[in-house]
């Protein structure tokens, strides 16, 4: 049986100021119910995210602010450095871990600019919604093997499918120079590169 995970929920104080917040990133507004004055949901989509985000009055027991570690990936750690403090989340620097492997809690080992190596899974950005519910960003361009099922490649939005036909094209630049020659079949090589590159399997040379 599937199980996906579909609603992540924010313990915040002031739902309003909550919902300005998290609109104003781009985030999509689904739901503002409040069937009575004492409980009201509030439900955001990050976009391309299939799980959204719901907070409110009486939605949970937990303490405003209290949330850490809720993760968002991107392709690109250094445009979503530029989009989210071009719309006012104050986000951290762009930086990576000194394990190389996930990062550490809190400020913990985090070392200035993105990864050396540029390495997926390897860069990082951090911040924080008004009651201090702590989000990271990560940057994954190549998934792990497994993680990604290569029969099912899905991409969650037209940025993203974008994102991936330009890593397409600017590795079968590379392949073409390698092979001397111009390849006429391209659109079928950049489909394999592309679903490969989402399931993480050998990528085409």
């Amino acid at each position: 049986m599937d199980m996906k995970l579909e609603v992540v929920v924010v313990p915040v104080s002031d739902v309003d100021r909550a919902k300005n917040f998290y609109t104003a990133l781009g985030w999509r507004l689904d739901a503002d119910i409040a069937p009575d004055e004492n409980f009201r949901v509030v439900q955001v989509t990050p976009p391309g995210s299939p799980a959204s985000v719901i907070f409110g009055t009486s939605v949970t027991n937990q303490q405003p602010g209290s949330a850490e570690g809720l993760q968002l990936v991107v392709a690109d750690i250094e445009a979503a450095h530029g989009e989210l403090k071009r719309l006012g989340a104050d986000p951290s620097d762009v930086f990576h871990d000194a394990g190389g492997v996930f990062h550490h809690g809190g400020t913990d080992a985090r070392v200035p600019g993105p990864d050396p190596g540029r390495n997926s899974y390897g860069s990082f950005l951090s911040f924080d919604d008004p009651d201090g519910n702590g989000w990271i960003l990560q940057e994954i361009t190549t998934r792990l093997p497994g993680r990604v099922d290569a029969a099912t490649t899905e991409f969650a939005s037209a940025d993203d499918l974008a994102d991936a036909m330009r890593r397409a094209a600017a590795a079968h630049g590379e392949h073409e120079a390698r092979t001397g020659a111009e390849d006429p079949d391209w659109p079928a090589w950049y489909a394999r590169y592309m679903v490969n590159e989402q399931a993480g399997t050998e990528l085409p040379a």
